[in-house]
């Protein structure tokens, strides 16, 4: 059957998904791509993706004992959401020598091999944390960079903040780099720097690349999405089955933790007679003699706290119901955090409650995906394919 997207006799986009986890760029991209291959290590989040997809596609294996013969085909794109903890202000600062973030390295080897084999994508999509921008005082995103430019792309950077999406604070780089023999269409790159796509971070990190890289740099044009209608209200169960209301004397405590900035936000939120949502982080800090204590810093402003996966009871979400004299806690639900990601509720989840928190901490927001796709990824595959048409 004819594909619905694309003319007669065309194959339907492609693209390859490493570092794949829940499949949440999958699912951003949307049923209109098909997916030649996916891959990650870990067993748990390839079942869930498996559940989910299918795993037809999927190899579960280190991304550095790959081979360029495990990928067919020659994909339209690839993503990769490499890990992200050596790059992360909260990760140790190994960078791209960490063994985790460091993993960019074998899986931009695979991109060179299919280059030299003229299988390379025309587009490749990196997502990572904003702290990939100043890791090692800029050098590793010069790194990535002049990889990139090496093996033959022209690129650019935007740092997207899911929550022009979703009720979630949740700012990602988005490192895309197109093929320097494939046509960018005009209308989805900019002269300069444009708001909110690329901050003063993006901006100083690129001009601290080396000069051949910036000759193939591209500003890309992304129109801001039309105001968020989804609130924090709407993503909250009244009755989950993964976690519980806290009793009385538990609320109380995590009241207790807060600073009197942080209560007079609860009594604030009491005071307009109506339901009001929030999100609660326990985090340590310095008292007034300097030592350390766990403290309970809450939000009430319709956006959550960004999801990390769970190391400790201080990086798990609290959800807080405030109405009236009524105050109500408990921890973030699984399905809770699925529709911080964008995740549809049709998704399947793991039944235990750590993993499902760290499947869905640990990827990438869907309608994210869906905007740069829309935008920029569609529009050059649509025009490179239609080059490639008349030119034969």
């Amino acid at each position: 059957m004819r594909h619905p997207s694309v003319g007669p006799g065309s194959q339907p986009p492609s693209f390859f998904e490493f570092f794949a986890g829940a499949g949440m760029a999958r699912a951003g991209l949307g049923k209109k791509w098909e997916c030649l291959f996916a891959n990650d290590f870990d067993d748990k989040k390839a079942k869930t993706y498996a559940r989910n997809w299918g795993g037809d596609v999927l190899k579960v294996e280190d991304v550095g004992a790959l081979a360029v013969t495990d990928l067919p085909g020659r994909p339209d794109l690839a993503w990769a959401s490499f890990p992200c903890q050596d790059l992360s202000l909260a990760g140790g600062g190994a960078g791209l020598r960490g063994d985790r973030s460091g993993t960019f390295w074998p899986f931009w080897k695979l991109m060179g091999q299919l280059s030299k084999e003229t299988r390379a994508p025309r587009v490749v999509i990196l997502e990572n944390v904003c702290g990939t921008l100043t890791s090692h005082g800029g050098k590793d995103f010069a790194a990535i960079c002049t990889a990139v430019e090496k093996t033959g792309y022209l690129l650019g950077a935007v740092v997207v903040d899911a929550a022009l999406f979703v009720p979630q604070s949740r700012a990602r780089l988005f490192i895309i780099a197109v093929r320097q023999d494939v046509q960018i269409p005009g209308s989805i790159s900019a002269d300069g720097p444009q708001t909110p796509w690329h901050t003063g971070a993006l901006r100083a990190a690129h001009g601290s690349l080396p000069q051949r890289v910036k000759k193939s740099w591209v500003w890309w044009k992304l129109p801001v999405p039309p105001r968020r209608a989804t609130s924090m209200s709407d993503i909250v169960e009244d009755d989950p089955d993964s976690t519980s209301w806290f009793t009385e004397e538990a609320t109380q405590n995590l009241l207790g933790m807060m600073t009197p900035v942080n209560l007079a936000k609860v009594e604030a939120a009491q005071k307009l007679g109506r339901r009001v949502v929030g999100g609660v982080y326990k985090r340590t800090r310095p008292d007034a003699d300097g030592r350390k204590v766990q403290r309970a810093e809450v939000r009430f402003d319709d956006v959550a706290g960004c999801l990390r996966t769970p190391a400790g009871g201080s990086s798990r979400q609290v959800i807080i119901v405030v109405q009236g004299n009524s105050v109500r806690a408990r921890l973030i639900s699984s399905r809770e955090t699925a529709r911080l990601m964008g995740l549809p509720d049709s998704y399947l989840l793991p039944s235990n409650y750590n993993e499902a928190y760290h499947l869905t901490g640990d990827g990438v927001v869907v309608p994210v995906v869906r905007h740069l796709a829309r935008y920029i990824v569609e529009p050059i595959v649509k025009a490179s394919k239609s080059q490639g048409a008349l030119a034969a």
